[in-house]
């Protein structure tokens, strides 16, 4: 895993690092292999509450797919590579917050990638685009899916049918990205977010995450039911009860987990 996937810590935020700037950071089928076993391990830390996804190097976050890998596969032999599980869904689904730290290109499978996180925070030189259409292909890894739920059906079709680039600024002016920010202050803001996130209580933090993704499967009343039921939940658990007392109290919370 050391090879394609550099896994630090800053206090409770994970910081995954795709690791082949050779390559822009292109996806290949070790490189999600190895994501998907950082992700499984981290799942289950305790000690860590936010992870934070980014590429190594100045150029790149995640380039697209390694379109090398294309290169004489049959319709069966790309069915068979796209089995389940794959990175995007379960980067979706993830229970603990994703943040994507976008510090250059952000192209095909990398911005699938992205749209697959909570939280995407571009460098102010970071550049978006779904450029499939011009290799003969669509978007594989949800773009068709994912990307209209963040940017509307429109912008998505734009980028999609065109296979056009764009700018950090347009990204965020078409909801693509929610923070732009100087490319020399992409870690520092970056973290300080992240760290912002992983001093709440990592319950809490799950079923938040939970309820607001369910936004995107269930019709208004279910989702309001939903939401509901999770609310009650909440008072159940250790840390509603640890974070009324502080509050009354006016001291911090220590959150217990549980």
């Amino acid at each position: 895993m050391a090879e394609t996937i550099l896994n630090e810590r800053e206090g409770r935020v994970a910081i995954l690092t795709i690791n082949r700037p050779d390559k822009l950071n292109a996806l290949n089928e070790q490189v999600r292999t190895d994501l998907l076993a950082a992700l499984a391990e981290i799942e289950h830390d305790a000690g860590v509450g936010v992870v934070v996804l980014t590429g190594a190097g100045e150029k790149s976050f995640i380039a697209g797919a390694d379109i090398g890998e294309f290169a004489g596969r049959s319709p069966f032999d790309q069915r068979e590579a796209m089995k389940s599980p794959r990175i995007f869904d379960v980067m979706s689904s993830f229970p603990k917050p994703v943040i994507a730290m976008i510090n250059g290109f952000c192209l095909g499978g990398g911005c699938e990638l992205s749209a697959s996180c909570d939280l995407r925070i571009a460098s102010d030189k970071a550049r978006f685009g779904q450029p499939e259409i011009n290799l003969g292909l669509i978007p594989g890894g949800g773009g068709t899916q994912r990307l209209p739920r963040l940017i509307g059906l429109g912008q998505t079709l734009r980028l999609v049918l065109t296979g056009d680039m764009i700018g950090a600024a347009e990204a965020k002016e078409i909801g693509l990205v929610e923070m732009v920010v100087p490319h020399e202050e992409l870690r520092a803001k970056t973290l300080e977010l992240a760290g912002k996130m992983a001093s709440k209580s990592p319950l809490t933090l799950r079923v938040a995450k939970e309820a607001v993704r369910a936004s995107w499967k269930l019709p208004i009343e279910d989702g309001i039911s939903y939401e509901r039921d999770l609310f009650c939940l909440c008072f159940s658990t250790e840390d509603k009860k640890e974070g009324v007392e502080a509050f009354l109290e006016k001291r911090p919370p220590q959150w217990k987990g549980r």
